[in-house]
């Protein structure tokens, strides 16, 4: 079994709770991870390269997916736009440049920890899902958990991981931090900032992404 790992920090909470709970399931043995930024590994999974991955939304659309996401309820402090006269697409992302078009938002679309950064240092910048949130009063799907086969046990994961508490370890937080480049402080105030349940107004607002991106082709 391979899973596309995205090794941002708003992964960070499912990767410690996948590291339990695979130890604790007969898949522990069979788990292998791919690594690569969102936009590379929609592509592994879309070439079967990878069994399972949070696909981005614009990618998700006709795959099998289990009730997991990334989801910003409102802002989410890691997908900006930076104005400049010129817009710039970011070649990790594809979901959030399609919302920049969408939000007619002008500007170099920015996303992940390089984002977070940015949005840290105070600069102009446009955060993409409060702006959604501002228009819609939806939040904002970014990714979601889709899967080509073991459906069984993404579901079990689904069910595991919505009910826990994780918390992250200290030396493991450490690690992200010297990663990053972004205090521990900040990386756990922006993981306030995001939620895994793909629940029923989550729902709404992918479907409302789905309607507005078929307009902008």
């Amino acid at each position: 079994m391979v899973f596309g790992k995205i090794e941002y920090l708003n992964l960070l909470p499912f990767h410690v709770f996948m590291k339990r709970f695979t130890k604790s399931s007969q898949q522990s043995m069979s788990m292998h991870y791919n690594r690569g930024v969102p936009s590379k590994i929609n592509k592994k999974f879309l070439s079967h390269k990878v069994d399972a991955a949070f696909i981005s939304s614009i990618r998700a659309k006709k795959h099998k997916h289990v009730n997991l996401g990334i989801i910003a309820k409102k802002e989410v402090l890691s997908v900006l736009v930076i104005p400049h006269v010129e817009n710039l697409n970011d070649s990790d992302s594809e979901t959030s440049n399609v919302l920049a078009k969408i939000l007619n938002v002008q500007g170099e679309v920015l996303i992940g920890d390089k984002a977070l950064r940015y949005y840290l240092q105070n600069k102009p910048r446009v955060d993409l899902a409060k702006k959604w949130n501002e228009k819609y009063n939806l939040p904002f799907v970014f990714a979601l958990l889709c899967f080509h086969k073991d459906r069984n046990f993404y579901k079990k994961v689904e069910k595991n991981f919505l009910k826990s508490r994780v918390k992250i370890p200290r030396y493991i937080l450490n690690e992200a931090s010297h990663r990053t480049q972004i205090s521990q402080k900040d990386i756990l105030n922006y993981l306030k900032h995001i939620s895994y349940d793909f629940d029923a107004k989550a729902k709404k607002g992918l479907v409302k992404f789905y309607k507005e991106a078929l307009k902008i082709k």
